[in-house]
């Protein structure tokens, strides 16, 4: 009975962990709307992750065309990414992104450690990371939609 009540116990205490873990998912922070961004929402994704900042007027010329590519992206296994090179946060980040006219995901929290990202100092500066989480490109400057998905394919068909 004792070898019995030990495994009931061990089998307990498994399913006790496995709930925690659940419920502990590892995310990336969370959006410009407040909410949790999942890793596994952007694992095994291509991302582009452009930094913007209020005050850099090619990043205002530049947004329209990154929420057309995040549409663009839809069920291809591709997100675009922003980060305020800035770091709003909270309630000032989401006014900047509304007066942005932003569409896509902006991320509270930089993920440039995530993604081993070197640091821009000019803007607006695009990074493309692949289905395996790592840097592909750096691209500095204004970026267009048709330019960023021709890149994207080319570096696709390159992939391993």
């Amino acid at each position: 009975m004792g070898t019995r009540l030990q495994a009931v116990i061990r089998m307990f205490m498994g399913v006790c962990a496995g709930l925690i873990l659940a419920g502990c998912a590892e995310d990336v922070g969370v959006d410009q709307h407040g909410q949790k961004v999942p890793a596994e929402r952007l694992d095994g994704q291509w991302l582009v992750i452009n930094y913007w900042a209020e005050w850099c007027a090619p990043c205002r010329t530049e947004i329209p065309e990154l929420n057309a590519l995040e549409k663009q992206f839809k069920n291809q296994s591709a997100s675009v990414l922003g980060v305020n090179f800035d770091g709003l946060r909270g309630e000032e980040l989401s006014k900047a992104s509304q007066d942005m006219g932003i569409e896509f995901t902006v991320l509270e929290d930089d993920p440039a450690a995530r993604y081993e990202l070197p640091r821009s100092e000019a803007l607006p500066v695009t990074y493309i990371i692949d289905d395996k989480g790592r840097m592909r490109e750096r691209l500095l400057g204004e970026q267009t939609a048709a330019g960023l998905t021709e890149r994207l394919q080319a570096l696709r068909s390159e992939a391993p």
